[in-house]
């Protein structure tokens, strides 16, 4: 029975130091609030609506290779049926979204 508390809390300890190790990175909340919905949450555009608008797959040759400052524009200033962000996102969100979708490639 001692064995088994003990056990146990060596688990928690673990989990409880480990916790922040698993955290979301930062952007994975704006990501999946503003971009998910198109974008996928994999981001490889298999939605509805990426299907329908066409959306490239972040993994997609020309979107690896894109520059952050190519994302944060389009982020920015919206791309084809792409809303804009700009005044809805702040600069930091926008940097902390595009280096999330980085995490997807």
């Amino acid at each position: 029975m001692m064995q088994a508390i003990r056990a146990a809390a060596v688990i928690l300890l673990a989990a409880s130091i480990a916790g922040p190790a698993f955290a979301q990175a930062p952007g994975a909340d704006t990501y999946k609030a503003k971009c998910a919905m198109c974008h996928g949450a994999d981001g490889l555009a298999a939605t509805p609506m990426g299907k329908n608008m066409k959306i490239l797959s972040f993994k997609a040759p020309e979107m690896v290779k894109a520059s952050d400052a190519q994302f944060i524009a389009s982020t920015k200033n919206g791309k084809g049926k792409m809303p804009a962000y700009n005044g809805k996102l702040t600069d930091a969100q926008i940097k902390d979204v595009v280096s999330y979708i980085r995490t997807l490639q």
